[in-house]
């Protein structure tokens, strides 16, 4: 089978239409259709119903939807094992978001390079749908993220739980006359914010990543809500100090990879990230 036709598949159950999955394989409509006759031609079995509202799964598309996400897994990983560098067994992928790459992921990198030398590594950075969208495809291997939606084929597990806590640069530690900067920590932690801190609804400054607002207050002053350990160095040098009586938030970091993956290979992956999780916990 060809593979993309695995991927066209994919891309319109994730779309809910053949048009927009068109324009996230950024090919024509025309294009998705004709892919979409030709699996259904191989199958011998319709499996799609298109509709005003979009294309729903047939029964035999829902069958279908079971094991595509394995083909395409499995060709990526075929195509990446070939490309193994010289001198190494084996090629692993890993994808993290971008606030979590230090430390987690650098020291993880390390520790790899210690522990498995004889694996080759690429490390991507991305957004978490993303990110997921590549292990689904094979892509990656591993991901690294802190609210993952969950789908087929795919397993999660919980890595650490590290704590959000409010910080505010001295003096102020109170946070009554610093500027608050918000950070984006996802639609948990703003619901669980909203609730604790009503009064906090209209910051000064939004950013969407952690170090940037942490950068931020560091330099022009502040007060705002970061990972323990990403401040704690500051926190221990008097840069920083923690806000009193302030609530904490637990803020979850899981693995994401997929069922068809090389067992042992994702084994010592996620033993490394556990790893480095105690140790940055400690």
């Amino acid at each position: 089978m060809d593979i993309e036709l695995a991927r066209t598949f994919l891309a319109i159950v994730a779309a809910g239409s053949f048009v927009r999955a068109a324009e996230l394989l950024n090919v024509s409509q025309t294009t998705v259709s004709a892919r979409v006759r030709v699996l259904e031609e191989q199958l011998r079995r319709p499996v799609f119903v298109r509709s005003k509202a979009g294309a729903s799964l047939t029964p035999a598309g829902e069958q279908f939807f079971r094991h595509a996400p394995a083909l395409v897994q499995l060709w990526e990983r075929a195509r990446h094992q070939v490309a193994v560098p010289a001198g190494r067994r084996a090629v692993l992928a890993i994808g993290g978001e971008l606030s979590l790459w230090d430390p987690l992921l650098l020291r993880w990198l390390l520790w790899m390079r210690a522990s498995a030398a004889d694996v080759a590594l690429r490390a991507l950075v991305g957004l978490p749908e993303d990110l997921l969208d590549q292990v689904a495809q094979g892509i990656l291997d591993i991901a690294v993220v802190y609210e993952p939606r969950y789908r087929p084929g795919l397993k999660v597990e919980l890595l650490a739980e590290e704590r959000l806590v409010m910080v505010a640069t001295p003096p102020g530690a109170d946070g009554a006359s610093a500027d608050y900067v918000q950070v984006d920590w996802g639609p948990t932690f703003a619901l669980q914010h909203g609730i604790g801190l009503p009064g906090r609804a209209d910051p000064g400054l939004f950013v969407s990543l952690g170090p940037l607002g942490l950068g931020y207050i560091l330099q022009a002053g502040g007060t705002g809500y970061f990972r323990h350990g990403t401040v704690q160095p500051h926190l221990e040098s008097g840069r920083l100090e923690l806000v009193k009586d302030a609530p904490e938030f637990l803020y979850p970091t899981h693995v994401v990879y997929a069922e068809t993956g090389d067992a042992e290979l994702i084994r010592i992956a996620v033993e490394g990230l556990r790893h480095v999780a105690r140790s940055n916990a400690s």
